[in-house]
């Protein structure tokens, strides 16, 4: 069966949440949305595009930092309504310089940075 981005569910904006995965190690990198044509982009150019709310516009990971992501394999879930992205993460996948976007902790209620900015 040939996919079709437009057979997702999208929120009310037209956009669907995406995790960002490395698929060698399995860490969650990041979390940011697609519409349908970063969706289409990101299968067609193999380089993991997404949809900037703030800024309304797309941005392909890496475009200004270098830190890019190469798709290895999109999935989506079973309600259709959310992507996970398997990629090959370049550099740090975090705008503040870090592995991963997930680099608080909450322990005991104390936030705890589990790791500095690469670099």
């Amino acid at each position: 069966m040939t996919f079709d981005p437009t057979s997702l569910k999208y929120d009310a904006a037209g956009l669907v949440p995406c995790i960002a995965q490395d698929a060698a190690s399995g860490e969650v990198l990041m979390f940011a949305w697609m519409n349908a044509d970063a969706v289409a982009q990101t299968l067609a150019t193999g380089r993991v595009t997404y949809w900037s709310r703030s800024r309304q516009s797309f941005w392909i990971k890496g475009e200004s930092s270098g830190h890019v992501q190469r798709l290895v394999e999109l999935r989506v879930d079973c309600d259709r309504d959310c992507l996970l992205a398997l990629v090959e993460q370049e550099g740090p996948a975090c705008h503040t310089n870090r592995r991963t976007c997930f680099y608080t902790a909450v322990r005991g209620g104390e936030e705890v940075e589990l790791m500095k900015p690469m670099a």
